[in-house]
């Protein structure tokens, strides 16, 4: 045997179970890759972990999202990905959205002079509260998410799963992904809690069910 094959066989009893099974024989651990919630338990269970983690959450029809966005961005400039639905933005809000994208990006100095962003998400996942971007042009690149102090998130509901694997199975993981569960906060040494280090220090999310005859 050589040194390979004994390191490899190593790991493979390592990553064992105990009874002599091993990943990848067909004889190892069943994995949960389904929840089986339906969407109002996958809704519920969302916003309960949302804010659970300090979370704004509202669940409305797609008929209102324009208003329940004005009225928490009236008052402040913001950042929009250039792939934003328009439907999305009050015209009242027009003077105050900027628009980034890949191709005219904004600099850092100039996001962090904003007080907020907009974005759309890509996956939510129930049971971990966890809010994914993937970069598409209505969530745009990674830094309109985690400069600004304020981020709008756009949950559709039907981007809502259960647990982990549903969610991955429905990203393309090659992507710049980004994992949001609540705002940004972290603990010293003495476990004071600290927010906004690593991105928006206030979180609101918008779980949107289509409203029949709505536009998107």
């Amino acid at each position: 045997m050589s040194a390979r094959d004994e390191i490899l066989a190593r790991i493979r009893e390592a990553i064992g179970d105990g009874s002599g099974r091993r990943v990848g024989d067909g004889r190892g651990p069943a994995y949960r890759t389904a929840s089986g919630l339906d969407e109002h338990a996958l809704v519920e269970l969302l916003v309960d972990r949302l804010e659970d983690y300090k979370a704004r959450v509202e669940v409305i029809g797609s008929d209102g999202l324009a208003e329940a966005i004005r009225s928490r961005l009236e008052g402040k400039r913001f950042v929009v990905p250039a792939g934003l639905p328009p439907a999305w933005l009050d015209p009242s809000l027009a003077d105050s959205a900027v628009t980034d994208s890949r191709e005219a990006p904004i600099d850092v100095e100039r996001l962090d002079e904003l007080d907020a962003v907009v974005t759309s998400s890509a996956v939510a996942i129930a049971e971990t509260g966890t809010i994914v971007l993937d970069g598409s042009p209505d969530q745009g690149r990674r830094a309109i998410s985690l400069v600004p102090d304020h981020h709008v998130c756009v949950v559709p509901v039907e981007t809502i799963v259960g647990i982990v694997p549903e969610g991955f199975a429905r990203l393309d993981t090659t992507r710049p992904l980004t994992l949001i569960s609540g705002p940004s906060a972290t603990s010293d040494i003495e476990l004071e809690r600290v927010e906004g280090v690593h991105g928006p220090r206030t979180l609101d999310v918008l779980i949107v069910r289509q409203t029949a005859g709505a536009g998107t």
